[in-house]
């Protein structure tokens, strides 16, 4: 898969920045904005907050799945 379309994160357990987000799935939060969650390929979870735009584009692209709204 392309990287260059791929939701990219923060690491907190291995403190790398950019990291392509793996199996990502997008929800709404209670206040209205937008999380993504997955893995970076070695096992490590992700969560990094977005706006609606990019979490349109990200699920446009197929790179992220949408759940619950």
């Amino acid at each position: 898969m392309d990287t260059s379309k791929m939701i990219k994160a923060y690491c907190m357990k291995t403190k790398e920045k950019n990291v392509p987000m793996h199996e990502a799935v997008i929800s709404k939060t209670a206040r209205g904005g937008y999380m993504a969650q997955g893995h970076d390929g070695k096992g490590n979870k992700m969560t990094t907050m977005m706006n609606e735009a990019a979490a349109n584009e990200a699920i446009k692209n197929g790179v992220a799945k949408k759940q619950g709204w």
